[in-house]
């Protein structure tokens, strides 16, 4: 079982959203997990209805089972005053030196020391033990950078290390690579059914496979439920409007909602009151007819979308949409779909 899970995926996905899940998912029956943050805003906070995170680790919530998670967002000029601190025994000095803007200087004009610093942060919560010998923490999560940028990120400290030959900048860096290439680390992507965050999530894989960076798996996150079945796709597909009707008239009677569907599940109008023969033929039933179609055409978007993520060969899981948005009760119900699904075994 891997402990240091990097969360990355396409913006618009909710990768931020998985991520905190996940690390209420894994926390779960009595672990510890922490909730690592890379990129500065403070989607954590907002996500847990809590105050903007300090650069300190903070218990945030109690998971199912008593579990605890803590978060963190790293910062960068903060890490790179621990590492000084830490290697070069810089305590006064490294703040002295933030005081004359130097700190900021270097993380701004060298980009690639700033993910040095945020991976290494990372991965010494992942390797910490405490005075039994016990790890500190379970799990860590990490909500990472989107898919175009996740293997320089995560590689980073492979080319440092390979530019520092000797010194305590090698031998840190090696330390983190051992952690990220190894089966401690699992690196998950999350995707949308659609097409440009499906072909983003096979890129990320194929170039994570290549650096040799381990994948986990693909969360297909917002899965919209399925309203008609086979035969009325088929039916809307060639336009026969009386078979569609009928099934959508029979959909919207399962919903127990008085022929209307609840808010944000089906996005679908009701149609009038009426035998589904007569409903079909009223001219109100044709915004509805359209409705199918599109719909139609949805479902055979998101099949070529889950035959692109199957020939990944990954562990594969589904979070469905949640039509009034996410908040703490939506955070836990995608964490025990998470657990159900094994994403924890």
């Amino acid at each position: 079982m891997s402990r240091l899970h990097v969360v990355s995926g396409k913006g618009g996905t909710g990768k931020t959203t998985v991520a905190a899940a996940l690390a209420l998912a894994l926390a779960a029956e009595g672990k510890r997990a922490l909730l690592v943050e890379v990129e500065g805003r403070q989607g954590i906070a907002q996500l847990f209805e809590t105050e903007a995170l300090p650069y300190e680790e903070r218990k945030i919530a109690v998971a199912p089972g008593g579990g605890e998670v803590f978060a963190l967002a790293i910062d960068a000029e903060r890490a790179l005053l621990d590492y000084l601190h830490m290697f070069y025994k810089l305590g006064s000095a490294g703040r002295a030196l933030k005081k004359l803007g130097a700190i900021d200087f270097a993380t701004t004009i060298a980009p690639g020391l700033r993910d040095v610093l945020l991976t290494g942060k990372a991965c010494e919560a992942v390797r910490r033990k405490d005075r039994t010998g016990r790890f500190v923490y379970d799990y860590v999560v990490m909500d990472a950078p989107p898919t175009g940028r996740i293997t320089r990120f995560l590689n980073v400290n492979d080319e440092v290390a390979g530019l520092a030959r000797i010194g305590p900048i090698h031998n840190q860096a090696q330390a983190v690579m051992r952690v990220l290439k190894s089966p401690e680390t699992a690196v998950h992507f999350v995707t949308l059914l659609e097409e440009m965050p499906v072909q983003e999530t096979a890129d990320g894989v194929a170039e994570l496979r290549a650096a040799g960076l381990p994948v986990g798996g693909v969360v297909i996150n917002m899965v919209r439920p399925q309203v008609l079945d086979e035969a009325a796709v088929e039916a809307a597909a060639n336009g026969r409007r009386a078979e569609v009707a009928r099934a959508l008239a029979h959909a919207l009677e399962r919903t127990g909602s008085g022929g209307r569907a609840p808010k944000g599940r089906t996005g679908l109008i009701s149609p009038p009151a009426g035998p589904a023969d007569a409903v079909s033929a009223d001219p109100f039933v044709e915004p509805l007819l359209q409705q199918a179609r599109e719909h139609t055409e949805r479902l055979a978007l998101e099949h070529r979308g889950r035959g692109e993520i199957a020939r990944l060969a990954l562990p594969t899981y589904e979070l469905q949409l949640l039509g009034d948005g996410v908040d703490l009760a939506g955070l836990y119900r995608m964490a025990r779909e998470l657990r159900k699904q094994g994403v924890a075994r």
